[in-house]
């Protein structure tokens, strides 16, 4: 299990997360919504390792890893999908994939098997240009990347961001079908009616603490949510 507790962390003077806690269990979805600059990023970053926190801690399996750089954090089996994908255009899609496996331990083709059984997409397009795929296919590369390193954590940063929105359904049963393998998820997005779709649990963040917390069967009726989810306009006339 990956938990959060009492995070606190910011740019400066600036204080963007404010006491978030949260927990994501193995094979589950945990969905944060909140408006832009709630603090959902930077606590993935925090989490992730590459921003630093002033005080919480991150625990995965009860082993803190708060503060930890990143390529350990890694290594403990927590990898980040940060948000545009970024993919490494010229490099082929198996390269791309290879540079995943880097703290890897096990066997990397068994890995990139699994990555290839998952999205089939990817084996076809193995040798080209991973900077020709579509925005879509792009992303299933950047999910296959990450899941080269073998994580048990993923933290997923709006993975349907500037998608189609034929493509963003796709995108979102490929989230359902990696916690369905037993990896436990944290994911970001914007597009909260998806997110709910494939969600366990949610978090609603709003000026960089948790406004609410609870099941995702239930959120939709939670005035926290549906003013993250539809706006004050929802409230008003609701």
């Amino acid at each position: 299990m990956l938990e959060i507790q009492d995070l606190h962390a910011g740019y400066g003077k600036i204080s963007a997360v404010r006491g978030i806690s949260l927990s994501v269990r193995p094979g589950s979805v945990t969905l944060v919504l909140g408006a832009n600059g709630a603090g959902k990023t930077t606590t993935l970053r925090t989490v992730a390792g590459l921003h630093p926190p002033e005080s919480g801690e991150v625990l995965l399996d009860g082993q803190k890893i708060t503060g930890l750089p990143a390529h350990k954090v890694v290594r403990k089996g927590v990898v980040l999908v940060p948000e545009g994908r970024r993919v490494f255009a010229p490099l082929t899609v198996q390269e791309n994939l290879r540079l995943g496996a880097y703290t890897a331990s096990g066997d990397t083709k068994a890995s990139l098997d699994r990555v290839f059984e998952m999205f089939p997409i990817l084996q076809e397009r193995r040798d080209g240009a991973a900077g020709l795929l579509s925005g879509g296919e792009q992303q299933m590369l950047a999910f296959g990347r990450a899941l080269m390193s073998q994580p048990r954590m993923m933290l997923l940063d709006e993975p349907s961001m500037g998608l189609a929105p034929a493509v963003v359904e796709s995108v979102a049963e490929q989230v359902r079908s990696m916690a369905d393998s037993g990896i436990g998820i944290l994911m970001v997005e914007q597009n909260a009616e998806v997110g709910l779709e494939v969600a366990d649990e949610v978090v609603v963040v709003a000026r960089g603490e948790v406004g609410y917390s609870g099941p995702a069967s239930t959120a939709r009726n939670h005035a926290s949510v549906l003013r993250a989810f539809l706006g004050e306009a929802a409230l008003a006339n609701g």
